[in-house]
């Protein structure tokens, strides 16, 4: 499937989405000069193929913290997609299933996260540390009892980026839907109201052995940009981590993923491990937007890679099926690159692979 797909879902959604709520997904922070670096950073990489291979069959299959996928390439979290379509996040979470791609759900979904949890395959809960932590476990209660693997602590949010083209951090997002999942769990103390909801600025490491020892599921640690921080978060017991810049939505001017990805694949690497411990997890995302950018982003070493942009294209403009041609076209992209790189399966990507552009 061609990636002039994607190409066409992103043009469309100018079209079809309420101009507010094109802004509030397209926008970043600052001047946008990460949310304009993220996808130019991917090309900033060139590739050395291997010849002679037998690629009469590429498999893309693999197992993430024991999670079975039929390819790399999953789903970011995004919140409130219903901004996007009415569908929401069932319909993401549906056509992930179809892919056998991993889903991660947001907690500032617009679904109860029991709907998407009803129609999802394999899939993680995006986690936020919020002011009043009581919120944060009654979420993350209800996502261990509906299934989920794994939970994606956001680690890059102490508070939200202001984007200039909104005027603020978002736009306004009314209280049933910023609410949606969290008004069960309100009492009428106003410290536990929408204010108690938002980010706790003075999270630490130790919530990620909070929420592992909480939920008893392996926790990752969402937005590491540096070979220390990966580390600190291992040492303090995460399963592993996810390199991201929030899509440039957070501190603009921090550096491209690509850019950070060897030094936190390396660092994970290298860090001594006790016996028995199994070996971290390392996924990227940020700016990815064809199999080309995966490719590179599993030959530096990540695990996995996630999208979140061109997913929210596809459901506004075509709501699960469009979702599903979009990781269809980047799955099907993934597969003619690995073949035209002499790599008939993830296990054959290496840093050997890659090299940076010359200037």
């Amino acid at each position: 499937m061609a990636l002039t797909a994607l190409e066409k879902h992103e043009r469309d959604a100018v079209a079809v989405l309420p101009a507010a709520a094109h802004e509030f997904f397209a926008s970043g922070s600052g001047d946008e000069v990460a949310l304009d670096e993220a996808t130019a950073a991917w090309a900033r990489h060139r590739l050395r193929p291997r010849v002679l291979r037998d690629v009469g069959e590429v498999d893309l299959t693999s197992t993430l913290l024991g999670c079975g996928l039929n390819h790399p390439i999953g789903v970011a979290p995004v919140g409130y997609l219903g901004l996007a379509h009415p569908d929401a996040e069932p319909a993401v979470a549906a056509a992930a299933r179809e892919q056998g791609a991993l889903y991660v759900a947001s907690t500032r979904a617009s679904t109860a996260l029991e709907d998407i949890a009803a129609v999802a395959g394999p899939w993680w809960f995006q986690v936020y540390v919020m002011r009043h932590r009581e919120l944060t476990e009654r979420l993350v209660e209800r996502a261990v009892a509906a299934g989920a693997r794994a939970l994606v602590l956001t680690g890059d949010t102490p508070f939200v980026g202001i984007k200039r083209r909104v005027g603020s951090q978002r736009i306004a997002i009314p209280d049933e839907t910023f609410l949606v999942n969290l008004a069960r769990h309100l009492t009428g103390d106003a410290a536990v109201g929408r204010a108690g909801a938002e980010q706790d600025p003075t999270a630490t490491l130790e919530a990620i052995g909070w929420l592992a020892r909480m939920s008893g599921l392996p926790v990752l640690v969402k937005g590491v940009l540096r070979g220390d921080d990966a580390v600190a978060c291992l040492d303090a017991g995460a399963a592993g981590v996810v390199v991201s810049n929030h899509g440039g939505r957070q501190l603009d001017r921090s550096v491209a993923t690509p850019f950070a990805l060897a030094e936190v694949v390396r660092a994970v690497r290298e860090r001594p491990r006790a016996a028995g411990e199994p070996r971290p997890a390392v996924l990227v995302d940020g700016g990815v937007r064809s199999g080309v950018d995966a490719l590179v982003g599993l030959a530096l070493g990540a695990d996995a890679v996630l999208v979140g942009r061109p997913v929210v294209w596809g459901l506004a403009t075509g709501g699960q099926a469009g979702v599903h041609e979009a990781l269809a076209a980047l799955r099907d992209d993934l597969a003619h690159a690995m073949a035209l790189a002499g790599a008939p399966s993830l296990a054959d990507l290496d840093a050997s692979l890659v090299v940076p552009a010359r200037d």
